[in-house]
């Protein structure tokens, strides 16, 4: 590769939200465009899915919009899901089950309060090899003095619990947002590992407080802590790796608020995903562990290393490539990513076979 082309073997994007309906209909399509073909897909759909059938029927439907990406499913924690659900989603090939605090996050009101309850659950996936996948936050609490600046780090100590517990069952903590997120999760064991998004290797405090278009959760935090994610991005740790969190909302509720009810929180990717990595990698000096941040290290911790059938993808030095503020859709599925009117310095060239 000269300095002006990067070539990258099978990108893989460990956290995605592809919605349903009409929407998912649109931006399904976003995640090869945006230079993917394995995507580790959100259950916090409405209704979330909680079963292997929800689960089986839910691939399927995003297989037929694009059937040439390789979508990994997971359940959504619940009271419903049982020791043996697991064992049946596991033989289905379900990956993994997502955990969300309850009330923290988009479609998050079903999600849970306290761990223990579901002691049994985490021992069946540890048995079976499923993947147990932490939103990291605690609901905001004036008696606690919590809010969205510190759920993080009062998050943590929940995660050494449940490694504690059970050593052997892979916890993914997704997109951290905090030093203390990645010294934790540097402190445990070879069975934990951090997913880190696009966004917050970009965005501080400043540039949510007041624009819609940056607000998400977890909201990114102080200066100190971007650095904390650019650090270990650029040290190739093999524990940290890309889950955007592209999280798509229709411009209209994602740009607007009013007094009874907030804009939505989630940043969306998915369209410009592995040139925006790339473009952002350059700019703090980690462009050098491109293919072990959006492939390799993720790949290696859930098992799907690349194959002789995958592709490599290749970068081209762009320029003047400006991420269009139009979007993609119209009306209730109008979309717009992340990156809006800026410039981006990759752009996608070409497909080629892995060697």
């Amino acid at each position: 590769m000269s300095p002006d082309t990067i070539s990258v073997a099978s990108p893989a994007d460990f956290h995605v939200h592809l919605r349903q309906g009409p929407l998912a209909e649109l931006v399904t399509k976003h995640v090869r465009q945006g230079g993917f073909r394995l995507a580790y897909i959100m259950p916090n759909l409405k209704p979330p899915i909680t079963n292997t059938e929800q689960a089986l029927l839910y691939r399927a439907q995003l297989q037929a919009i694009d059937p040439a990406v390789e979508y990994l499913m997971t359940l959504y924690l619940c009271p419903e899901l049982t020791p043996d659900e697991i064992r049946k989603a596991a033989r289905a090939g379900v990956v993994g089950v997502k955990s969300y605090p309850r009330g923290v996050t988009t479609n998050s009101e079903g999600g849970i309060e306290s761990y223990e309850a579901y002691y049994p659950v985490f021992a069946a996936m540890e048995e079976a090899g499923l993947v147990l996948n932490l939103h990291g936050e605690v609901p905001s609490a004036a008696a606690t003095n919590t809010c969205v600046l510190n759920a993080e780090p009062a998050f943590l100590p929940h995660l050494r619990a449940l490694h504690a517990a059970f050593p052997r069952l892979r916890i993914v903590l997704e997109h951290a947002t905090t030093r203390a997120a990645v010294e934790c999760v540097r402190a445990l064991g070879d069975t934990v590992a951090c997913t880190i998004t696009a966004h917050h290797l970009a965005l501080t405090v400043d540039d949510w407080a007041g624009q819609a278009w940056h607000f998400c959760k977890p909201v990114a935090k102080y200066p100190d802590d971007r650095a904390a994610l650019w650090e270990v991005v650029r040290e190739g740790h093999p524990r940290f790796f890309l889950g955007s969190d592209s999280a798509p909302h229709p411009a209209e509720t994602k740009a607007t608020a009013a007094p009874t009810q907030p804009c939505t929180a989630g940043v969306y990717t998915s369209p410009i995903l592995l040139p925006l990595v790339a473009h952002l990698l350059e700019s703090f000096g980690a462009l050098d562990k491109l293919e072990g941040f959006v492939s390799a290290h993720g790949r290696a911790f859930y098992g799907r290393p690349v194959s002789e059938s995958d592709r490599r993808v290749v970068l081209r030095r762009a320029s003047n490539m400006v991420v269009g503020i139009e979007g993609y859709g119209a009306g209730a599925t109008h979309v717009v990513p992340f990156w809006a009117g800026k410039t981006i310095d990759w752009e996608i060239a070409e497909e080629e076979e892995v060697s």
